[in-house]
């Protein structure tokens, strides 16, 4: 948060280089203008020849609460049907959503992931900002486009990480037209993706608490469904 005669703003910045992370942060400058109301408006940039610096709106809120008798829970669903409901813009018809691709069974299996949603995809309680009775979505670090039950099926997982049973994730994700119009087998296949990505995302990083917090909630998820993760040969 940066106080000045013109602020408060909020301001992200990262050095002006290639890679990932400058990539993310131009996504997430041209994004902006398509979300409506549902995150804080970016203000102004400056693309300077040692940094790339974004300046947004501030917001004072709090994060939100996903465990099971959060007040928030209803208003961050609410929140992610408003997502679902945006447009996706003429800018995002190459942001394919790719990242699942690789813990996929096979390539039919991958083909279920695409579509023509804007995704979000960075569901978690911090990117969720409450003020009062309304939440701002921000960090739209990595939007894409593909299929729209992709955000509520990451709740569901943010959901069983944060001590919900799947049975009662999946009711909050029920309120969702995206995830209610889902094939099962879909979602079965992204359960079993994710178990996959995160188990070798602890195979790299082993001391990583909250990844292993993830591995968990990904397998208590797919035993729910009955999903298993060998794939096909």
């Amino acid at each position: 948060m940066v106080d000045c005669a013109r602020g408060p703003f909020f301001v992200k910045a990262m050095r002006n280089r290639p890679g990932g992370r400058r990539k993310s942060l131009i996504r997430e400058r041209r994004i902006n203008a398509y979300l409506g109301h549902i995150s804080p408006h970016l203000l102004w940039d400056v693309e300077a020849e040692d940094w790339l610096v974004l300046g947004f709106e501030a917001v004072d809120g709090r994060s939100s609460d996903f465990a099971p008798d959060s007040p928030d829970l209803a208003l961050v669903v609410d929140a992610i049907g408003e997502i679902g409901r945006l447009s996706l813009p003429q800018i995002a018809h190459d942001w394919t959503e790719t990242r699942w691709d690789r813990f996929a069974s096979d390539s039919s299996e991958a083909e279920l992931f695409r579509g023509d949603s804007l995704l979000y995809t960075d569901i978690n309680p911090s990117n969720f900002i409450v003020v009062k009775r309304r939440v701002w979505a921000v960090d739209w670090a990595w939007p894409t486009r593909g299929a729209g039950f992709i955000d509520p099926a990451l709740l569901v997982l943010q959901l069983v990480a944060a001590e919900h049973t799947p049975g009662n994730a999946e009711k909050w994700a029920e309120r969702l037209p995206a995830w209610r119009e889902a094939a099962p087998q879909a979602v079965d296949a992204f359960a079993a993706a994710n178990l996959r990505m995160y188990r070798a995302a602890v195979g790299r990083k082993s001391d990583v608490a909250w990844l292993k917090a993830m591995v968990d909630a990904c397998q208590a998820w797919a035993e729910h469904r009955g999903v298993t993760t060998e794939k096909r040969t």
